[in-house]
């Protein structure tokens, strides 16, 4: 069965957020954008075009939401932040409007300025038609659960704004106790790809919840990468954490399964799809090909989708569910017969 595939988390860079990145001292850079540079990543990431559509094709993808790659502007001072994901907002927006069957985007927020980065995201979803957000759950020392961010997260509830909460590279305080001593690129590794990403933007979600955050804000909806950033795979434990937060309204696991939203981030084994699964509904469940740093190729986009047990839940999953969170009615198929 051929299906329409949304992909959600499809990585582009600015080209002026790239030079501004490189020019920060070396205290204060994200080693990760070293990826962003490997092979032929830096091409690919600046291409919001025809180059971009042609991966698609070869993959069977039908639409993909932009979203600048790690660290966006979030690394970056707050007033240089605020200029330029203004630009790079109305750079995708401009791909959008050039390709509006192909493509849809994530805003890109200054989050160094709370009060700065909820005006932009109301922006772009009222003036830009921006279908959510991707943002990383620390800026500078300040985790997005502290309570400066709460204007932003209540933004994005009463837009019905989706706010995808991408890994970065832990602090360098932490990098400091736990992912230094091993040599530089092993180094990198864990603290990055190896681990410290997916610990990080975990931990960033678990604080949200326990901040209370979805008590204040029900509307509000995350998504996560990487089959849920390690949560799925830890709820036994997490769920422990119900019996001491007892100020909030519902049990941990509840937020996960109502205010979260997995995807794959190009991760297409059947048994990591079969684990979440046994802890969320296929309502819950995103596709999402970390593009460029994962290329599936149609076939074994295919295969992905011919694990998922139902007809029903393919189409979930491929399509439904994002059109649904990301309010993307109207989006039609374009590749020949696909229904």
């Amino acid at each position: 069965m051929t299906v329409k595939i949304i992909a959600i988390e499809e990585h582009w860079n600015s080209v002026t957020i790239r030079e501004a990145l490189d020019r920060l001292p070396h205290g204060a850079r994200d080693d990760s954008v070293v990826f962003n540079t490997m092979g032929d990543n830096r091409a690919r990431l600046e291409d919001i075009g025809q180059g971009r559509i042609e991966a698609m094709d070869a993959a069977g993808i039908d639409v993909s939401v932009l979203s600048v790659v790690t660290p966006a502007t979030q690394a970056l001072p707050a007033r240089e932040a605020i200029v330029l994901a203004r630009d790079a907002n109305d750079e995708a927006a401009d791909a959008v409007r050039a390709h509006p069957g192909r493509f849809r985007a994530f805003a890109t927020l200054p989050t160094g300025d709370p009060q700065a980065a909820a005006a932009e995201l109301e922006r772009c979803a009222t003036r830009l038609g921006h279908v959510g957000t991707m943002v990383f759950g620390r800026t500078g020392g300040r985790m997005l659960d502290d309570p400066a961010y709460d204007d932003l997260l209540a933004t994005a509830a009463r837009l019905h704004q989706p706010v995808f909460l991408h890994p970065q590279i832990a602090s360098n305080e932490l990098r400091d106790a736990a992912y230094r001593g091993l040599g530089s690129q092993l180094d990198l590794a864990l603290a990055s790809f190896g681990w410290g990403w997916h610990m990080d933007a975990g931990l960033a979600a678990l604080r949200l919840i326990l901040r209370g955050t979805f008590d204040r804000h029900p509307g509000l909806q995350l998504v996560l990468g990487h089959w849920g950033e390690m949560l799925l795979f830890w709820m036994d434990r997490i769920e422990g954490l119900s019996r001491v937060a007892t100020h909030l309204e519902r049990r941990v696991s509840d937020y996960i399964r109502t205010n979260i939203h997995i995807t794959c981030s190009g991760m297409l084994q059947e048994r990591l799809l079969r684990h979440t699964l046994d802890f969320t509904g296929a309502d819950r469940v995103l596709f999402s090909t970390d593009y460029p740093f994962h290329r599936p190729g149609a076939a074994a986009v295919e295969q992905f989708f011919d694990a998922v047990p139902s007809v029903e839940d393919r189409v979930q999953i491929a399509s439904g569910n994002a059109e649904a969170l990301f309010r993307l009615g109207g989006v039609r198929c374009l590749r020949r017969g696909v229904s």
